[in-house]
């Protein structure tokens, strides 16, 4: 598989992934997952922010496709075929812009900052 289709494949995916959150059938530790990836996914913030050369692109390109994967396979199959197939077209006009996707990112800089602040002063 070329790195464009794993691409498209995961462009795809991520929505569905998004929609087996509301599942009952989805267990719950696949519905962790699944959260803090797509939180992660619509973030307008990364772990590792995109003006960093190399590595800023870097985290988009393995730390995302590893939670998609992790949460797929905690995803019982049929629920997310089921998922998959509900989720095409979802986002076509773009994926949703919402400020609150981002704290959980802020929150961990925030930690980090004050854990670098902490060393040097303290």
């Amino acid at each position: 598989m070329t790195l464009k289709e794993r691409a498209k494949k995961l462009k795809k995916d991520i929505p569905a992934v998004f929609l087996s959150l509301k599942k009952k059938e989805t267990p719950v530790l696949a519905k962790i997952c699944a959260g803090f990836t797509i939180v992660y996914a619509l973030s307008p913030i990364d772990i590792i922010p995109d003006f960093i050369p190399v590595l800023g692109y870097l985290d988009d390109l393995i730390i995302l496709p590893m939670l998609v994967a992790l949460t797929i396979k905690l995803i019982p199959h049929d629920v997310f075929e089921q998922c998959r197939n509900e989720s095409e077209g979802l986002w076509q006009g773009g994926k949703p812009k919402k400020w609150y996707y981002a704290l959980p990112i802020v929150a961990l800089w925030l930690v980090i900052l004050y854990l670098i602040v902490k060393a040097i002063w303290f």
